[in-house]
């Protein structure tokens, strides 16, 4: 399975996680179905009340779209198809407390799950980054969501500058987008240690309080998302060169700020 689901139900907490430790936890067309049916699956399970959300393994949290993932486009311009959309619990209408524990790599369209948890706690060793101008493609929806969670400058340095530079835990924890830090295999304890608390509260207390945040930053994202498949279209190159720069530019060479 590429998404595992444990439910503790003394604690009220269930541990989402993305399961394709050895593609690091890319996204592919199952998995990006699977995710959103298991959403909307937690909606009705009222004996959680809390979630966190982690990737398998110790490389990646996740790296977005997997490249083998065929995803056929409509040929006009004002209309894209991402499967990704829907891979996020606000996008599947579940207002139960998401907290995301990573580790690793989280890139690209990682930045959906990220966008839509409600805070994050990150490893020291995690990094993030945002490969699409490397590779020819505008990075729309993913900055739309970090451009709610960070400093303007810190989302366009780390959409514009693509694979050259990867932004570490203690500075994503430094603007913000992260809210704890741990040793290396301590970020999934720590989360739950948090989505204890939160589950042991009153219900509709919490899922009151996660609507009324998110109400807060849904109207910005909501107008800026409507240009997103335009930008897309308009600025990406086809796919056909964005796989040959992919394949050209698949460098290690990378700094971390």
């Amino acid at each position: 399975m590429s998404i595992l689901v444990a439910r503790d139900k003394e604690t009220g907490v269930a541990i989402v996680t993305l399961n394709r430790p050895e593609r690091l936890n890319a996204v592919d067309l199952g998995m990006a179905s699977q995710l959103s049916c298991v959403w909307r699956e937690l909606r009705c399970d009222d004996s959680v009340r809390a979630i966190v959300v982690t990737g398998a393994g110790e490389r990646a949290f996740c790296t977005g779209i997997d490249r083998s993932a065929e995803v056929p486009q409509p040929s006009s311009p004002y209309s894209t198809d991402d499967p990704l959309l829907a891979i996020g619990p606000k996008a599947n209408d579940l207002w139960k407390p998401v907290i995301a524990a990573v580790r690793g790599m989280a890139c690209g369209g990682a930045f959906y799950l990220l966008g839509e948890a409600e805070f994050v706690v990150a490893a020291e060793d995690a990094t993030f980054f945002d490969p699409h101008t490397t590779y020819g493609m505008v990075s729309a929806y993913e900055s739309m969501y970090l451009a709610l969670r960070m400093p303007y400058g810190e989302v366009a340095r780390l959409a514009l500058l693509g694979t050259a530079e990867r932004m570490s835990a203690r500075r994503a924890y430094e603007v913000g987008f992260v809210s704890e830090l741990t040793a290396p295999g301590g970020e999934l304890m720590a989360a739950v240690r948090c989505a204890e608390t939160i589950a042991g509260y009153p219900t509709g207390a919490v899922q009151g309080t996660v609507r009324s945040v998110w109400a807060a930053k849904e109207g910005a994202l909501a107008r800026a998302v409507t240009l997103a498949p335009h930008l897309v279209s308009l600025g990406s190159l086809s796919p056909e060169r964005q796989a040959e720069l992919f394949a050209e530019r698949r460098s290690k060479d990378f700094r971390v700020r």
